[in-house]
């Protein structure tokens, strides 16, 4: 029986972050100042970001040191295991190798405390006492609720209403790390009001959460803003994962054919999938895949226009060139709420555009099945946004079946399913739209 479990040691957790930007062809277009549209400088992000994250956002060098502060926290759940899939191979009757790499084993449950760690230690060093976030299914708001309260700080999620209702147990999970959790949209700011003015019945979408929590930063001296996807600095500092699942390989003794993880605003898939993109894009593995994928709800690079978009719903936030359904869309409310965002990182944006990775969009049923076989085979149940990973996974190793290709897939498992079980109740019950 082949060899199941790859894990590292503490001592092997990355001491660099791997920035992508320094290796790409063509870098992604900058960010526009939306009244004048020319490139925004620093001091256009000051209000929101502190200074060394913008640096960080735009930085060009290849690589940028982990602090060891940051490092000493993640020890609490890094490094992650990779996991061979032997029992869905076998279930598969394929030849391929699937191997799977486990982010949900810190206590938010997913990849997204890799950013939200980092990016409160750089606010507390710069004196910020408050941070105001988004959330859409919860994990990110879990995610920067433990990371606040690592460092002392405030915390303030604007969960997406349809999540908020859907997901009540993420809410519990925040407000027991301290933070204060509100429905959005809200009467809690203008905007919130405006748009519960036009429809009082509005599921919400990240767009609108942003807008909201962007509005409480600036409005507030002691209060920063904190994103949990989508730019540069928040990719950046998600490499941690596929630095380690490079190492993990090595221990395997194969090497990744196809990479797959999903795709909301990008923060998932890039940390797995940018530390091996730079061997396809030296010319060295020039066939290596990857795979991001999408709701087919909320289509973004399978449908979205390539063009300059607000990354809100009120356009508070800079213009950025992005996959995008529109910054007005509110797509339908699927359970995946982690992946209803009308746009696309800009990284990503560009790396698309380019050819160098692919794009797919599933289904919500379908994605539903292949959790549920997941879940059966390896006794892990997933979280609604990765089963569109393990979707495609299953595909592409069915593909196999077909050809006979002894094919290495490697996707990335983001987070567990625990707080999501509402969501399982109505695929399992027959009620799942």
């Amino acid at each position: 029986m082949p060899r199941r479990q790859f894990l590292l040691t503490e001592d092997q957790i990355p001491t660099r972050w791997y920035n992508i930007v320094a290796d790409m062809k063509e870098p992604p277009p900058p960010p526009l100042h939306p009244g004048t549209r020319e490139p925004l400088g620093p001091e256009a992000l000051a209000p929101i970001f502190p200074m060394a994250l913008i640096e960080q956002e735009m930085s060009t060098e290849r690589w940028i040191g982990i602090p060891d502060e940051v490092r000493d926290v993640y020890k609490i759940w890094r490094a992650t295991p990779l996991y061979r899939a032997t029992r869905l191979e076998k279930d598969l009757d394929t030849p391929a190798h699937i191997y799977y790499k486990y982010e949900g084993t810190n206590p938010s449950g997913s990849h997204k405390p890799n950013t939200a760690v980092a990016q409160a230690y750089y606010n507390k060093a710069a004196g910020t006492r408050r941070l105001t976030t988004e959330t859409g299914a919860g994990q990110w708001g879990s995610a920067l609720s433990m990371a606040c309260k690592v460092f002392g700080m405030e915390c303030v999620v604007y969960m997406v209403r349809c999540s908020y209702d859907q997901k009540p147990y993420r809410k519990m999970l925040m407000q027991t790390f301290g933070a204060e959790v509100h429905p959005s949209p809200t009467t809690h700011t203008a905007f919130g009001k405006k748009i519960l003015a036009e429809d009082p019945d509005c599921p919400g979408s990240l767009g609108i959460a942003i807008s909201e929590a962007i509005e409480e930063a600036v409005s507030r001296d002691d209060a920063k803003y904190s994103l949990g996807s989508v730019l540069n600095h928040v990719l950046l500092h998600q490499t941690v994962i596929g630095e380690e699942v490079r190492l993990q390989m090595e221990m395997a003794g194969e090497y990744p054919d196809i990479l797959i993880g999903c795709c909301g605003g990008g923060s998932n898939f890039a940390g797995f999938a940018f530390p091996f993109m730079r061997d396809k894009l030296s010319g060295e593995k020039p066939n290596l895949r990857f795979i991001g994928v999408e709701p087919e709800a909320c289509p973004t690079l399978s449908k979205g226009k390539y063009e300059y978009d607000f990354g809100d719903t009120a356009g508070m936030t800079p213009l950025l060139k992005m996959y995008t359904l529109g910054s007005q869309f509110v797509p339908p409310s699927i359970h995946s709420g982690g992946l209803r965002y009308h746009g696309m990182s800009p990284i990503i944006s560009a790396l698309y555009d380019q050819g160098v990775m692919e794009a797919a969009a599933v289904s919500q049923k379908n994605i539903f099945a292949a959790a549920v076989k997941f879940a059966h085979n390896e006794g892990i149940l997933p979280a609604p946004e990765s089963s569109h990973a393990i979707c495609t996974a299953i595909d592409e190793a069915l593909k196999c079946k077909e050809s006979g290709e002894a094919k290495v897939i490697v996707f990335n498992l983001s987070g567990h399913g625990l707080l999501d079980l509402s969501a399982y109740d109505s695929y399992n019950s027959g009620k799942m739209a």
